[in-house]
């Protein structure tokens, strides 16, 4: 009798494996096919929006404006927001940094520190 429940674990263990195996590849299959799905979606989405392209205005008039209504009815500040052209500065407007002075005539070499010491 022993070998017979052996046989009967032993295939009850395989079916088990099998099923698992079976389930695997099924969650697998659908994983990868929503995956597909998705990257579709996707590159139909760049098509239509176009790959990297940006507003020169971050938040549009309109909504810009339904923000300030908004604000405005609920008796909150509404702040003028400046145009975004001019809020920041473009690189070649931007002021260059202005050298340090003070640090040329210090001299922090090694050498000249244990000189001073002897």
């Amino acid at each position: 009798m022993p070998s017979e429940e052996f046989e009967s674990a032993a295939s009850a263990f395989r079916r088990t494996g099998e099923d698992a195996v079976t389930h695997a590849r099924r969650v697998t299959g659908n994983a990868k096919a929503r995956s597909r799905r998705h990257h579709s979606e996707n590159v139909e989405l760049l098509k239509r929006g176009g790959r990297g392209t940006k507003s020169g205005d971050p938040t549009p008039g309109t909504l810009r404006a339904a923000a300030e209504r908004f604000r405005r009815a609920r008796g909150l500040p509404a702040v003028a927001v400046p145009d975004p052209a001019d809020s920041v500065p473009s690189r070649s407007q931007s002021s260059a940094r202005a050298p340090r002075t003070g640090d040329e005539d210090e001299d922090f070499s090694q050498m000249r520190i244990m000189n001073r010491d002897a």
